[in-house]
């Protein structure tokens, strides 16, 4: 719930925190993460409201060098 601004924010602390995560458990490099907090954007489901996990998402693309 809350307004859109505060679902993408609230969306992009939370990306922040699995690059964060992942750069500190398995020595990733910082650099070839692009951090992106959608919110409501691109939600799985069109209309869900509320805490619905239905609403969630969140997309990984490796690249290798």
């Amino acid at each position: 719930t809350g307004s859109a601004a505060t679902n993408k924010a609230l969306s992009l602390k939370r990306a922040q925190a699995v690059k964060a995560y992942l750069v500190s458990e398995y020595d990733s490099d910082p650099n070839r993460f692009i951090v992106i907090g959608n919110g409501p954007k691109d939600a799985i489901d069109d209309g869900v409201e509320g805490a619905s996990e239905a609403y969630r998402r969140t997309d990984f693309e490796l690249v290798q060098d």
